[in-house]
């Protein structure tokens, strides 16, 4: 299975998110799944691809091309395919398209932005694939009391 991990990008977070996001992405690979991320090398997208690394699992990176040419973050020097978009648009349809699953780690607002785009393609039957939130530290737990109480 590929899975998509969505996560934080910056590098100055809680260390134990490091560790249990890096410790997911060891599991993945061990079970036979590859990764399907951002392509940022720092963060929790990194974590996950060490963790997948370790185990000698598939990486897939998708980043746009202004990330490089302007140095907004350091990119995933080791992912098996690396593929450079022009647009944010096109790299989350290139994740959705690679994806059988997604996992949302702690992150951001690109982080919530993506979670909620493909959350509300599944409620639009746009597609079927499973969505987990990995809530590290419960720092998920607000989101997921506001979204019960949405519904």
């Amino acid at each position: 299975m590929r899975i998509c991990v969505y996560g934080a990008a910056s590098p100055t977070i809680d260390k134990e998110y490091f560790e249990k996001v890096e410790y997911m992405g060891s599991e993945m690979a061990k079970r036979g799944h590859s990764l399907v991320f951002g392509g940022g090398g720092n963060g929790l997208m990194g974590a996950a691809a060490r963790g997948v690394r370790a185990e000698g699992g598939y990486i897939m990176g998708v980043i746009p091309k202004f990330f490089d040419e302007e140095n907004v973050e350091a990119i995933c020097d080791f992912c098996d395919e690396l593929i450079m978009p022009d647009t944010m648009r096109q790299r989350k349809q290139i994740m959705e398209d690679n994806a059988d699953a997604f996992i949302v780690v702690p992150g951001g607002i690109g982080t919530y932005e993506e979670f909620f785009e493909i959350l509300t393609l599944k409620q639009l039957c746009r597609h079927n694939k499973p969505i987990a939130i990995y809530n590290i530290k419960n720092y998920y737990a607000e989101l997921i009391e506001t979204m019960e109480k949405a519904m």
